[in-house]
């Protein structure tokens, strides 16, 4: 049972997105780590990138949001370039969960709502769902790693951007926190984003497709 989705049934779904990736080359320096890819998603797809250490799976997420410039080819979301302009469509979660230790959970949760101009946020309702309800005025400099991951994974659904691009996003945490993840994911696809993901884990979302990375 998607908890998410039964505290959150009134959002609007995302407007019909199409992310497509022609021809990309990218490089660390002298290196080459993704040659000549090819990939096209639409509202809903998920995807899995995994490979090797080094086989460019954070590198292309930072293509993707704009902070890499690839070498050849070209990523369009819709008819509109996929770069640092575009950044408002885009819900980023790397390595570093993006969080003030001074700040309490909900002084970080209403400042992500504030970027997108969300008046009446659903703090507390996706708290709740991902178990965390009870950590909202804790400074998040005070929770332990997993839970600091958790408010993470709240920051990105409530910034309330249709592609999210996530780094190693179950690294910290315990099987209950990746069941949780695992219906955030799927309340984000239901509502038409897309989801790219870059691990070395094995996670339950039904229908992810995997794109393996070598060089």
């Amino acid at each position: 049972m998607n908890q998410i989705a039964e505290v959150l049934p009134n959002l609007a779904p995302f407007e019909s997105l199409a992310l497509s990736v022609a021809g990309l080359t990218l490089s660390r320096g002298d290196l080459c780590l993704i040659s000549d890819l090819d990939l096209r998603l639409s509202g809903g797809d998920a995807v899995f990138l995994m490979g090797a250490n080094g086989s460019g799976k954070t590198t292309f997420l930072h293509a993707l949001a704009g902070l890499v410039r690839p070498d050849q080819g070209t990523i369009m979301l819709g008819d509109r370039p996929l770069d640092l302009e575009a950044s408002e469509w885009i819900g980023w979660l790397g390595h570093v969960d993006g969080l003030k230790p001074n700040e309490t959970v909900r002084e970080t949760l209403r400042f992500w709502a504030g970027l997108q101009g969300e008046r009446k946020p659903p703090i507390m309702a996706v708290l709740k769902a991902l178990d965390i309800g009870h950590l909202i005025d804790r400074p998040t400099g005070r929770l332990s790693r997993g839970q600091q991951r958790r408010v993470a994974f709240a920051r990105v659904a409530v910034a309330n951007r249709p592609l999210w691009l996530l780094d190693e996003p179950a690294g910290p945490l315990d099987q209950r926190g990746r069941d949780r993840l695992a219906e955030l994911v799927a309340w984000h696809r239901d509502r038409g984003g897309i989801v790219i993901a870059a691990t070395h884990q094995i996670l339950d979302w039904p229908g992810a497709e995997t794109l393996e990375l070598s060089r």
